[in-house]
């Protein structure tokens, strides 16, 4: 079953099909000025991106072209996002406290970049996202394009100190009759903030503009209540004796519920995910040392990351990766001629095969490492073996 299980999850790791990434409605300006409707591949970037795929046409499945940001001066998906080239001046000093320079001053390097638009109007705000390094740009109608300045830097006494020159730059260029110097003050270098108060700006301005990330409504927090069955065993043996003790499969209920969070970025295809699951196993068997039997329940809590494969706007099917931290109550292995042996679990792996409809309803496979039960014992050794059946409700 088990090799069954991994077989089923690199299929779906190597097939192109599971996908929600669709070409859309949308378009791109050449070099030349000329403005292309297309249909852009919409892949969510999280990093700002250098190319992008679109076809001309969805007949036939169309013919998949490149743009680059050698060709293309600005691109863009209809009511969901906007890119424009530009050549500027980027600071990409790390934030890391390890890594600060005892330098207040940015490091610009001049840079072609695709910048994201967030906010567009009389006063334009930009996106740039490299891994960690985030960076803010403006610009009003008439003016370049420039960074919004922010730099982490330590002082004499290797404190960290911050440059926050963005606010003087807001305050010169964007001052409205509307706004005041404790607005910019309150000011964060994030994205939020900055979007607030370039629409503000515009508002004051009297000036339509357009605020990209209002457009765009997300799911990103899943509550899933998770029964399901597990199919366990247990074996454990004795190194001095070299006696083992084999308890045969047995089939029992678990429970659990699932906390999802989705990660806002690649379409919704990635989440955290973590599920507090109740579990027990009771068996018993024959050993060298008279009739043993098990009682063992605990909490699992697993911890891991989740992919999703879009069939289409109702169907998908996941892969779940977890590490299982396991809290074991009052459990124990009893023997009749010797004394019993409490169980203090080690923590695990798990892996998961699974199928959601309609954000709703969910059926999972999932298979579980080997787990050590008497940790606390030098001459026993055990693994716990585990493959459960869950299937899932979201009530959030």
């Amino acid at each position: 079953m088990k090799n069954y299980l991994f077989l089923l999850i690199a299929f779906s790791l190597s097939s192109n099909t599971y996908s929600q990434i669709l070409f859309e409605n949308g378009y791109y300006v050449d070099n030349s000025g000329k403005k292309n409707n297309c249909f852009i591949k919409n892949v969510d970037w999280r990093n700002n991106p250098t190319q992008f795929e679109y076809k001309l046409s969805l007949k036939n499945n169309g013919k998949v072209h490149k743009g680059n940001i050698e060709t293309v001066k600005e691109f863009g998906i209809t009511n969901v996002s906007k890119y424009v080239r530009a050549k500027v001046k980027i600071d990409r000093s790390s934030e890391n406290v390890n890594k600060l320079s005892s330098d207040r001053k940015p490091i610009f390097e001049e840079e072609l970049l695709f910048l994201k638009v967030l906010v567009g109007g009389t006063a334009n705000l930009y996106q740039y996202e490299d891994k960690n390094l985030k960076r803010y740009f403006y610009n009003k109608t008439t003016t370049p394009i420039q960074q919004l300045i922010y730099k982490s830097f330590l002082t004499e006494n290797d404190k960290v100190g911050k440059n926050n020159r963005f606010k003087n730059q807001l305050w010169n260029d964007l001052n409205c009759a509307k706004l005041n110097i404790k607005m910019v003050e309150k000011l964060a270098y994030k994205k939020n903030d900055l979007i607030y108060y370039f629409s503000k700006y515009n508002e004051c301005t009297n000036t339509n503009y357009v605020n990209f990330e209002k457009k765009q409504s997300r799911d990103l927090f899943h509550l899933n209540i998770r029964p399901g069955v597990n199919l366990s065993n247990l074996l454990i043996d004795n190194s001095l004796s070299k006696n083992n003790t084999n308890f045969e499969s047995n089939l029992t209920f678990r429970v659990g519920i699932e906390a999802e969070f989705i990660m806002p970025f690649n379409k919704n295809k990635w989440a955290l995910i973590i599920e507090p699951t109740y579990q027990y196993f009771k068996s018993e068997a024959e050993s060298a040392f008279g009739n043993t039997t098990v009682n063992y329940n605990s909490i699992e809590i697993p911890i891991g990351i989740r992919h999703y494969f879009f069939l289409n706007d109702n169907s998908k099917i996941f892969i779940n990766s977890s590490f299982v931290f396991d809290i074991n109550n009052s459990s124990n292995i009893d023997f009749d001629t010797i004394e019993s042996l409490e169980i203090n679990t080690r923590n695990n792996f798990a892996v998961g095969l699974g199928y959601k409809y309609n954000n709703k309803y969910s059926v999972e496979l999932r298979y579980q490492t080997p787990r050590n039960v008497l940790g606390d014992y030098i001459f026993w050794n055990s693994e716990y073996r585990t493959f459960s059946v869950i299937f899932g409700y979201s009530i959030l």
